[in-house]
C-alpha cells in the first residue's frame, strides 16, 4: 500500500504542474503536449496495482520536466528573464537561505530548486519566477507578489511566513497560520 502511494503521490504532483503548463503556456503545441502527458498519466491512476507498479515514473519525470522547462521559459522570457536584468546569483539551485531580497522585482527569475529558506522577500514581486521545488521554510513572504508565480504549491505556502497582503496564485490558499501573526 505505501509502494502504492508513493507512486500516486508523484503522479498527482505531475498532474498539478501539467495543468498549471496547460494553462500558463502561449504555444498551443505546449499546452497539447501537456495536455496528452497529463491524460496519459490519469489514466495510469486509474490502473490495477499491478499496472501502477510497472509504470516507469522515471520516464514519466523526464517527459513532465521537459514540458515545464519549456512552458518555464516561455513565461519567464515575456518578463524579460533571458536578457541579463536580473542578478546573476539568481539561478535554478541558488543558495539563497537568509537573502535579502526585500521589496525586489525578481519577476522572470529561475528560482527551481533553490535553498530560500529563512530568505526576506517582503514586498517583492515573484511574477513568473519558476518555483518548481523552491525550499520556502520560513521563508518571509509577507505583502509579496506570488500571484502570477510558476509551479508554486500549497506545501511550499504552508511553510512560510506570510500575511494578508501576501498575494498567492488561484488554487493556493493562505495557510492558517499567516492570520495569526
Amino acid at each position: 500500500m505505501f509502494s502504492a502511494f508513493k507512486i500516486m503521490k508523484q503522479l498527482h504532483e505531475m498532474l498539478w504542474y501539467l495543468s498549471e503548463a496547460q494553462v500558463r503556456t502561449y504555444d498551443p503545441d505546449a499546452a497539447q503536449d501537456a495536455r496528452e502527458l497529463a491524460s496519459v498519466i490519469t489514466a495510469l491512476t486509474r490502473d490495477s496495482l499491478a499496472e501502477l507498479f510497472s509504470v516507469d515514473v522515471d520516464a514519466l519525470h523526464t517527459a513532465v520536466r521537459a514540458i515545464l522547462i519549456e512552458v518555464s521559459e516561455e513565461v519567464r522570457a515575456s518578463y524579460f528573464a533571458e536578457v541579463g536584468h536580473l542578478d546573476p546569483s539568481l539561478g535554478a539551485g541558488a543558495d539563497l537561505a537568509g537573502a535579502h531580497l526585500r521589496a525586489r522585482s525578481l519577476c522572470g527569475a529561475d528560482l527551481r530548486g533553490s535553498c530560500l529558506i529563512a530568505a526576506d522577500l517582503r514586498g517583492s514581486d515573484l511574477t513568473a519566477v519558476d518555483l518548481l521545488g523552491a525550499d520556502l521554510r520560513d521563508a518571509r513572504l509577507a505583502g509579496a507578489d506570488l500571484s502570477a508565480a510558476l509551479y508554486l504549491t500549497q506545501p511550499q505556502v504552508n511553510a512560510a511566513k506570510g500575511n494578508a497582503d501576501t498575494r498567492l496564485p488561484a488554487g493556493v490558499s493562505a495557510p492558517p497560520h499567516w492570520r495569526r501573526r
